[in-house]
């Protein structure tokens, strides 16, 4: 009889481990049935956005390829030792690949360097290139409240801050000292189809996202009070004079999720003070 008991006792503990591992194996298999499935998802999607990546920074280079013939870039012979460069904007040829161009930008020693457009809103060229067509690189473009009428008090030009340093991935090397500290950085070429103008940054910073900086019209004393703000937030003091008759330049881009934005502001040269 104990024998027969101590048999049973052996029995039931062999069952309950061939349970126990059939449940684990069950469990497992259940678990490499759910897991793989999602991985060959997520590695199909991250296949499909890098080549659609790819695809889009190709034809944005495109674009740029056919922009390049309506600008032309030469040097100011006028003074031998301090040669700059000039440009020569066929705006006409420009707008014959897209009529909302409104000016040219140039920043020294980044990527930025496009023509600049603007929309009737600014979502359009969130998702849309120069040549308007479908591009998640967008393209630069200018806020829809400026006028580009000489009024604007603040222009503000917006661009996506790509990986590549493409549109306006590369205005965060403006917060590098090595950056600001050269002088001749700080000249931010802006040409339109009345004027070719230079601007002079006075602030640059990050901040979190907000609509004060992208203010364009201002009631009496609200300009300087907003330039007393823009020059406080700057990560370095730049020594620029601005008076409630300057107009200035804004750049911005977002970075991190589109958490915070990575902002430029210039003054206009040649202005009375």
């Amino acid at each position: 009889m104990l024998i027969l008991n101590l048999w049973g006792i052996k029995m039931k503990k062999h069952n309950d481990l061939k349970k126990q591992k059939k449940l684990k194996f069950n469990i497992n298999k259940l678990i490499l049935n759910f897991i793989i499935p999602i991985f060959i998802i997520l590695m199909v999607f991250s296949l499909i956005k890098i080549c659609t990546w790819y695809r889009e920074n190709k034809a944005s280079k495109q674009v740029l390829q056919e922009i390049s013939n309506s600008i032309e870039v030469f040097e100011d012979e006028d003074v031998e030792q301090n040669k700059e460069e000039k440009y020569k904007i066929n705006f006409e040829e420009l707008k014959n690949i897209n009529n909302e161009v409104v000016a040219w930008l140039k920043v020294n020693n980044t990527k930025i360097e496009y023509p600049v457009v603007k929309a009737k809103n600014n979502d359009y060229y969130l998702k849309y290139s120069f040549d308007k067509t479908y591009n998640e690189a967008g393209w630069i473009f200018a806020d829809y409240k400026n006028k580009f009428n000489g009024e604007d008090k603040n222009i503000v030009i917006y661009g996506h801050n790509r990986k590549d340093g493409s549109m306006f991935g590369s205005l965060k090397d403006t917060l590098n000292e090595i950056w600001f500290n050269d002088d001749d950085n700080r000249n931010i070429v802006f040409i339109t189809e009345q004027e070719v103008s230079t601007y002079r940054v006075f602030s640059i910073y990050q901040i979190k996202k907000e609509d004060y900086y992208i203010k364009t019209d201002f009631k009496d004393n609200e300009f300087k009070k907003f330039i007393e703000t823009l020059k406080k937030r700057s990560i370095k003091e730049f020594d620029e004079e601005i008076s409630e008759s300057s107009h200035i330049l804004t750049l911005s881009t977002c970075g991190n999720n589109n958490k915070y934005r990575t902002v430029l502001h210039a003054v206009k040269v040649g202005e009375e003070i």
